[in-house]
């Protein structure tokens, strides 16, 4: 589906993925992403490809004598992992995102937090938090900035604000420089996964009422 997608992450951001150094909230929407954009997964693997002559090459560390064998205890001390489950259908949600929702769309534990719009936590370690948000079409998110990153992509539906329109698969990184009011495009609601690593800075007094409520 990438001749759809029109967003792409950066190289930056790539390459923190690559080498394991984003907080697990921007991970899962670089994974997510990553699942449906062959652009950016190419990318991504050329990355790890760089890395890993980087490993070759560099200087050997000596090891303590019994490393390995403690590897070993390590690895018989770790529980048997049950078989893979079957592959899921087609659906809204790509396999990275379910395995956080427990399946599709039907799984999500959605609340809603005014205006029609709903949103759904998921469990990650860390300070920076990764939520969904549904937004029916043609509703608008307050307006509002951003007191450090945060990392918006579709799932489905579309949004647009001052930047662009924003599709399936396409992301939005945000910084504190961003002032935006995104507003569903209409049809069917738009999913999205957002990332941030900060609470957002509404304009509005019912939002920031709502969101010492709700945590957003």
């Amino acid at each position: 589906m990438t001749g759809t997608i029109k967003h792409h992450l950066t190289d930056a951001v790539l390459i923190s993925y690559s080498a394991g150094t984003l907080p697990e909230a921007f991970d899962l929407v670089v994974a997510t992403h990553v699942s449906l954009c062959d652009e950016c997964r190419a990318r991504m693997h050329a990355f790890d490809a760089v890395g890993g002559e980087l490993l070759e090459h560099a200087e050997e560390t000596a090891l303590a004598p019994d490393a390995f064998a403690a590897t070993l205890r390590q690895i018989e001390a770790q529980p048997v992992s049950p078989p893979p489950p079957p592959r899921a259908a087609p659906g809204v949600l790509p396999a990275p995102l379910r395995a956080y929702v427990g399946g599709d769309l039907g799984s999500v534990a959605w609340r809603r937090v005014g205006g029609g719009v709903s949103d759904a936590v998921l469990d990650v370690e860390g300070e920076a938090t990764v939520r969904l948000l549904r937004i029916p079409g043609g509703v608008a998110v307050p307006d509002h900035g951003h007191s450090g990153c945060e990392m918006t992509l579709v799932l489905q539906g579309a949004f647009s604000d001052e930047i662009d329109r924003f599709g399936r698969g396409d992301v939005e990184v945000a910084d504190d420089a961003l002032q935006h009011k995104p507003v569903a495009e209409p049809g069917p609601d738009c999913i999205c996964l957002a990332a941030t690593e900060a609470p957002l800075q509404f304009s509005g007094i019912l939002p920031r009422l709502a969101q010492r409520v709700f945590r957003i």
